[in-house]
């Protein structure tokens, strides 16, 4: 049987999803709804607390409650898919702008990721993607030029770096990636459109093709609020 506030929680969504309560509308205050629903505040608190889990309301100072978008979620275990990929099974519309697309000598850290000789020739792919119109990850990768001869006839506006990679005879079929949490500067801040000191997903990737050689390295920021990680684990036995 279902508890009163899963009930409630359960309507406030039909909602939601139905257009009653549309993106950035506030949410009527705990007092009205306990009116409303003849419950008590606390059973109230409960049911907005599953929503503000779920991401699909967010509590604002000097706002109140206003409706959001569920975060994007990606899978970390599952497998390594294109960024496109894993919008496309949460159903979200997405598109880049290509900021920076070059040949360049490798950094050292650049080097030392792709395990190159020092200032050997990469390609420099920075983008900005968007989920929704919206910002959602300022990413830079770094590719070596040697595998990929062709890379720069891809327009990466609109095809996937891995699928390029793919069919330029290397795919990414393993990565190692690192995640940090950072607060946003300035330039991140005005690219991503958050506030300065705002908390970010910061992500290090270094991709490999079957025979363990690395092929990409990647350093991809995501905007906080707007994004959750999932993590697959199991105990191993000692």
């Amino acid at each position: 049987m279902a508890t009163l506030y899963s009930s409630i929680k359960d309507d406030l969504l039909a909602k939601i999803k139905d257009g009653t309560y549309k993106e950035g509308d506030i949410i009527p205050p705990e007092v009205e709804l306990a009116k409303n629903y003849g419950v008590s505040r606390p059973t109230i608190r409960q049911a907005l607390q599953i929503l503000a889990n779920d991401g699909y309301i967010e509590k604002r100072k000097r706002r109140g409650t206003i409706v959001t978008k569920p975060k994007v979620s990606q899978g970390l275990t599952m497998g390594v898919r294109s960024f496109e990929e894993d919008m496309s099974r949460e159903g979200r519309v997405v598109r880049s702008t290509v900021v920076i697309f070059k040949r360049e000598k490798a950094s050292e850290e650049v080097a030392a990721n792709l395990e190159l000789k020092p200032r050997a020739e990469v390609y420099k792919l920075v983008r900005l993607r968007y989920v929704d119109e919206k910002p959602n990850v300022f990413v830079e990768s770094y590719i070596p030029v040697e595998p990929y001869p062709n890379f720069e006839s891809y327009d990466f506006t609109t095809e996937r770096m891995y699928g390029a990679m793919t069919d330029e005879g290397h795919p990414v079929t393993q990565a190692h990636r690192r995640l940090d949490v950072i607060k946003a500067d300035s330039a991140t801040a005005a690219l991503l459109d958050v506030e300065v000191g705002d908390p970010l997903f910061l992500f290090h990737t270094v991709g490999r093709e079957a025979d363990g050689r690395a092929v990409e390295y990647s350093v991809a920021t995501y905007r906080g609020e707007n994004n959750t990680f999932e993590f697959n684990v199991s105990r191993e036995e000692a």
